[in-house]
C-alpha cells in the first residue's frame, strides 16, 4: 500500500459504503457470540483505526488494543486518539498467552507476505486468546477474482470459505459460524473482472477512493445492498452461498 491508500482509508472509513455495510454485517454475525461485560479486544492489523472505534460496542470497560506493522497506519490511529497501539506483525504478537476475549482480523491474513504467514498469524490468535475466546476472521474470496485492487493493496492470497475454515480448524479452533458476504454485488463484479482480464482491460489501483461528486449517490445505494445482507444474516442459520468476502467466527475451546 502507498501512503495515498492510507490517507484514503483514514478519510473514508467512517462513511464509505463498503466500511459502513461490512461493519453492520460484522455486528449481525458477532453479536450472538459475545457475552456482555468488559472485554479485552485485539484488532490484529488495525490499519488507520476505524474498526478500533467501532469495537467499543463490545468492550464495556475493557481495553481495545491495535497492532499494525506500518508506522503511518499507527500514526493515523493516534490521530483518532487511540493510545493502546503497537507497531508489530500479526505473525508475532507482542502479548502474553491467553489475554484477549476477542481477536479480530479484518482482511489482514491475505496481506502478510511470505509462505505460511497466514497460518502463523492464526496460531498467534490462538495463543493470545483466552480459553473460550472468540476470533472474527475475514478475507477476500476466490483467487480468480484477483484484480488491480489486490495489486494496489499488496494482497497476496484469497480464500474460499472452505479454505479459510480449514486453516482455522487445523489450528484448533471450533467453528461457530461461516458465510460469504458482499454477495448481492458479487455477480456484477465477477462479470466485470472476468471480462476485463481477457481483453487486457484489468482495473488498476485501489477501489477505496472518494467518489466523484456526480456519483456520490452511489455510496448510499451500495450501502443499502450491504445493509440488506446484514438483515438476512441476523438470522442465526442464514448463510450466503457466494460473495466477495469469506467470513468465519471461531472459538478457542474452553479448558476442561
Amino acid at each position: 500500500m502507498q501512503d495515498e491508500d492510507y490517507e484514503y482509508l483514514y478519510a473514508l472509513e467512517e462513511r464509505f459504503w463498503w466500511f459502513v455495510g461490512m461493519r453492520e454485517i460484522t455486528a449481525r454475525l458477532l453479536d450472538p457470540f459475545l457475552p456482555e461485560g468488559d472485554l479485552t479486544i485485539l484488532d490484529a492489523g488495525c490499519g488507520t483505526g476505524g474498526n478500533l472505534e467501532w469495537l467499543v460496542r463490545y468492550s464495556g470497560k475493557g481495553h481495545i488494543v491495535g497492532i499494525d506493522p506500518v508506522p503511518l497506519a499507527i500514526e493515523f490511529c493516534r490521530q483518532r486518539q487511540h493510545r493502546m497501539l503497537s507497531q508489530a506483525s500479526a505473525t508475532d504478537l507482542p502479548f502474553a498467552d491467553e489475554v484477549f476475549d476477542l481477536v479480530t482480523s479484518f482482511d489482514v491474513l491475505v496481506q502478510i507476505p511470505g509462505e505460511g504467514t497466514d497460518d502463523q498469524s492464526i496460531e498467534e490468535m490462538w495463543r493470545v486468546l483466552k480459553p473460550g475466546g472468540i476470533a472474527f476472521v475475514r478475507g477476500p474470496a476466490y483467487r480468480w477474482m484477483r484484480s488491480g485492487h489486490d495489486e494496489a493493496l499488496d494482497t497476496v492470497r484469497r480464500y474460499t470459505l472452505g479454505e479459510l475454515r480449514g486453516k482455522l480448524e487445523r489450528a484448533g479452533f471450533k467453528l461457530l459460524r461461516e458465510t460469504y458476504a458482499n454477495s448481492f454485488l458479487f455477480p456484477a463484479v465477477a462479470v466485470r473482472r472476468l471480462l476485463f482480464k481477457p481483453l487486457g482491460l484489468a482495473d488498476s489501483g485501489s477501489d477505496v477512493k472518494p467518489l466523484p461528486p456526480s456519483l456520490e449517490w452511489l455510496n448510499q445505494l451500495l450501502t443499502k445492498f450491504l445493509l440488506a445482507e446484514a438483515k438476512i444474516l441476523r438470522h442465526p442459520n442464514a448463510k450466503l452461498p457466494a460473495g466477495l468476502s469469506a467470513v468465519c467466527i471461531v472459538q478457542k475451546p474452553a479448558q476442561n
